[in-house]
């Protein structure tokens, strides 16, 4: 069984619904980037649609907003085949949320005021003991 783990982009809000059976599923549009640089320049990133189920979804699904950065467990990763609006047959990745670790909201873009700094106050140096120099040892050392 495949599985992807990594820092990932919501392309959308968390979607909830509910199944025939009864059970929660939240639908993520998830965006991964593979954080090196191709010949052109550019960060290659690749987009998952990811499923997170049961209670938890529901619970977690208000904190997943579109543009928001986590940290995302996903296992059954698989390319799924289907068909796109032009007719043509194309190709997604595919997988289910094991676990999601929040990241902190990025802060304001406003710049936050620097700190105060205190002055930093002298330290007394301790009184250090007196040790025999080597000039004083005995030059009849068994070793």
């Amino acid at each position: 069984m495949a599985k992807l783990y990594g820092l990932m982009r919501l392309g959308r809000d968390a979607e909830i619904r509910t199944t025939p059976s009864g059970e929660k599923v939240a639908n993520l549009s998830l965006v991964y980037s593979y954080w090196r640089k191709d010949s052109s320049g550019e960060m290659p990133s690749q987009w998952v649609d990811a499923a997170f189920w049961g209670e938890r979804a529901e619970k977690i699904a208000p904190f997943l907003k579109k543009g928001a950065q986590h940290l995302f467990t996903l296992s059954d990763v698989h390319i799924e085949k289907y068909t796109g609006k032009d007719g043509f047959e194309a190709f997604k990745l595919a997988g289910r949320v094991d676990d999601v670790e929040l990241t902190p909201k990025p802060r304001d873009s406003q710049p936050e005021a620097a700190p105060q700094r205190r002055p930093v106050q002298p330290v007394r140096p301790a009184l250090l003991p007196t040790y025999a120099v080597f000039d004083d040892m005995d030059d009849d050392i068994p070793f």
